[in-house]
């Protein structure tokens, strides 16, 4: 029998959990952390974030993992440069920063791009002129930082 792990990157917990073949939970782990207001930035740490995977992780029997998956907060903006050194802290779905972006861009686009949105987040920076803009290699969201890190491969899921 082969056992599954999920990893879940949420707002207040991250959680880690195994089940089996037959979706029967196995066993579970969790790590409870919150974002900080920072210099007008709703934030989370990303040292913490994988502090919080340890913990989770370590209260789980990993043995025989078959298959892995990862989700974690889809909206928000993490900009790296070539070597992925974060650029600016973790911008999350909290932030209200991008109302000016989030609108011009349903205008040119003809389509809803909510305040919380990587995109928006990227337009509103290139429209305050942030010192940084020209470093920028890629930017992802948490889901696809998590996934990078573990894998080594850049990449995001449907929605992110």
């Amino acid at each position: 029998m082969s056992n599954y792990l999920g990893i879940e990157f949420g707002s207040t917990r991250i959680k880690a959990v195994v089940i089996d073949d037959n979706f029967t939970p196995r066993s579970a782990g969790d790590y409870v952390w919150k974002s900080d207001f920072t210099d007008g930035v709703w934030t989370y740490s990303l040292d913490e974030a994988f502090e919080g995977l340890r913990k989770a992780l370590s209260e789980t029997d990993t043995a025989d993992i078959a298959a892995a998956g990862i989700s974690a907060m889809m909206h928000g903006y993490l900009a790296f440069d070539t070597e992925w050194n974060l650029l600016v802290p973790f911008r999350t779905w909290q932030n209200t920063m991008t109302a000016q972006a989030a609108s011009d861009l349903t205008g040119l686009l003809d389509f809803n791009i909510p305040q919380r949105w990587s995109i928006a987040h990227l337009y509103q920076a290139i429209l305050n002129n942030e010192e940084y803009i020209s470093r920028i290699a890629h930017i992802t969201t948490l889901a696809g930082y998590v996934h990078y890190k573990l894998t080594g491969v850049n990449a995001l899921g449907i929605g992110d």
